[in-house]
């Protein structure tokens, strides 16, 4: 990590300019400058009056956490086939398991269907893209056509089927993550 770098940067900002930030923490302007290019480093006590002043800590300034990823592409997708269920699962959003839901999108060829899956805590919710499907719950089968939806808590047995003709293609959300 530099130091100096990511100083400069929470300045910028917290539209500080490195007049004003000396000024905050009792220094010198050539003192920031210096910091900021890396070619002196303050000692504990200023570098803490440097992140005072710049409305930060210690903890939160060395705390190396990742920008979180937002926008996923195909390519970040994990795909996964069964050829005796006649689907294919892909997991649009990379380690979604550690999350509080859980998204795929599952394409069932005709005559294909998912595993059933046991009673688990948390919901489910899906989107019907293309195509349609059934959708059994418990002793209950409801068909869902493209552009329809389903919901429901997970407290009993279920899966979805495709008896249609064409591929159907569904967003499927688990909360939690059960696929």
């Amino acid at each position: 990590m530099k130091i100096g770098e990511k100083i400069r940067r929470l300045r910028i900002k917290n539209s500080l300019t490195q007049e004003e930030l000396a000024d905050r923490c009792e220094l010198t302007k050539g003192f920031i400058s210096q910091v900021e290019r890396d070619l002196t480093s303050p000692s504990i006590a200023t570098l803490v009056d440097i992140l005072d002043g710049l409305g930060t800590n210690l903890k939160d300034f060395f705390n190396e956490i990742e920008d979180e990823q937002i926008v996923f592409t195909k390519e970040d997708a994990f795909v996964t086939e069964n050829e005796d269920f006649k689907y294919s699962l892909s997991w649009v959003i990379p380690n979604a398991q550690k999350n509080v839901m859980e998204p795929i999108l599952i394409e069932l060829e005709s005559g294909g269907r998912t595993k059933e899956d046991s009673p688990h805590e948390g919901e489910e919710f899906g989107y019907v893209i293309n195509g349609s499907i059934f959708i059994h719950f418990g002793n209950e089968k409801q068909k869902v056509r493209k552009g329809e939806s389903f919901y429901f808590k997970a407290n009993v047995n279920h899966y979805i089927s495709n008896p249609g003709k064409t591929v159907a293609r569904v967003i499927w959300v688990s909360t939690p993550p059960s696929f």
